[in-house]
């Protein structure tokens, strides 16, 4: 398995800031993914089994240039949506931990698009390509009208001219070694509910990390606690809708993109787990060897089709998400539930195919660290509940709902 042939770059229809990279840079990043994943694949094992938090791993990208590069297309720098998809998934098959962090990094950084003035959201790419920030965070996502609000878990108070932030939220990503964490909380004096990005070394800030997880162990999952921490105005994004009915077109977005680009991580344990079960069994260190069981051809047929069709399904939602995100403000109405549809239709038919697939080549294979494909696709796959797509997937289909369809998700 490898990455799919990335399509033309953002352009094909008119956005807000056309830019992004040209078809030589597309390549050029990618073959830096590559390398980037080559480096990875060498040592994964031993990282994973360490469990520490995703220090080295910041700097290999760092290093690299991909926090730089990841960041929303303008002219000059950033990669768009298809691009970036691409990058992440490539590093996933070799490291889902850090292709997690990278998906979250990249989404981020659109944070100030999703939110903020057009002027304020240049202004935070231009520091973060300069500063190499890595971005991660955790924005829920706004609730149906009918079902209210949940309880706020982060609290901010007017102080002068900006706010106090006390409270504590769960981050599956580099909560301890970011640059900006990206966070919703409730205004205590006007129940607004704001999004905020904070540093992660700031004053009142402390991080207690998750031990001992399933899967994803180097990506840096944790808590963290926030004690009068000050947020001045230029940290203020910009306002969350209560709702899902309120949300402007373009930020309704921001929640499925998330998702999606989290599919990508999905099929890059996929091909991950694919590929060393593949070249396990032509070493000679399968259970069953190809020319000694022609089931086992029939084996790799059936989990390879598997992969091929949610990687199809992805690709669908990925290609509509970018031609959405190209919009820009002048996104239609409509078209955010179209989208989110898709996505949840392709997050549906990847954790299936992840869960079987990475579940059938431990059968195919005995090699150590073979299991951690399934724990890290179970981690990532386990609270995104099917049922709950499939009906929203089924509201959109039938009533033609322009409510995006959304599933609980950080």
């Amino acid at each position: 398995m490898s990455v799919a042939t990335v399509p033309s770059t953002a352009g094909d229809r008119p956005g807000d800031r056309p830019g992004g990279r040209s078809a030589d840079e597309q390549r050029a990043l990618l073959r830096t993914a590559r390398d980037v994943a080559d480096d990875l694949a060498a040592d994964a094992l031993v990282r994973e089994q360490a469990g520490r938090p995703p220090t080295d791993e910041r700097t290999r990208l760092r290093e690299a240039g991909l926090l730089a590069a990841l960041t929303p297309p303008s002219p000059g720098r950033g990669t768009d949506w298809r691009t970036g998809c691409a990058v992440i998934r490539e590093v996933a098959a070799a490291d889902s931990s850090v292709g997690d962090v990278l998906a979250r990094h990249y989404v981020h950084t659109w944070s100030g698009r999703f939110y903020a003035s057009p002027h304020q959201a240049a202004t935070l790419e231009e520091a973060s390509v300069r500063e190499q920030w890595l971005w991660t965070g955790a924005v829920r996502a706004p609730a149906p009208a009918e079902n209210g609000d949940e309880g706020a878990d982060l609290t901010l108070r007017h102080r002068n001219t900006g706010y106090i932030l006390d409270g504590h939220r769960a981050v599956d990503t580099a909560v301890a070694v970011a640059d900006q964490i990206v966070l919703d909380a409730v205004c205590a004096v006007t129940g607004d509910v704001l999004v905020v990005r904070i540093s992660p070394r700031a004053r009142g800030v402390s991080v207690e990390a998750a031990h001992e997880r399933l899967g994803q162990r180097v990506a840096g999952a944790g808590e963290v606690v926030l004690d009068r921490v000050t947020v001045s105005p230029g940290q203020v994004l910009g306002r969350r809708p209560h709702d899902e009915e309120s949300t402007a077109p373009f930020t309704a977005l921001a929640e499925p993109a998330l998702r999606l680009a989290l599919c990508h991580v999905v099929l890059g344990i996929v091909e991950g787990a694919l590929t060393e079960a593949r070249d396990l069994s032509r070493g000679g260190r399968a259970h069953r060897l190809p020319g000694e069981d022609p089931d086992l051809l029939l084996t790799y047929g059936e989990l390879a089709s598997a992969a091929h069709t949610a990687i199809a399904v992805v690709d669908r939602a990925t290609e509509a998400m970018a031609q959405a995100l190209d919009a820009g403000t002048h996104l239609d109405a409509e078209e955010p539930a179209g989208v989110a549809a898709l996505v949840a239709t392709a997050e549906t038919v990847v954790s299936r195919a992840a869960l079987h697939i990475t579940t059938r080549v431990l059968e195919l294979a005995d090699a150590p660290g073979l299991d951690r494909f399934w724990r890290n696709a179970r981690v990532l796959t386990a609270h995104r509940p099917v049922a709950h797509r499939l009906r929203s997937i089924g509201e959109h289909y039938l009533n033609g709902s322009h409510r995006a369809v959304a599933a609980a998700f950080h």
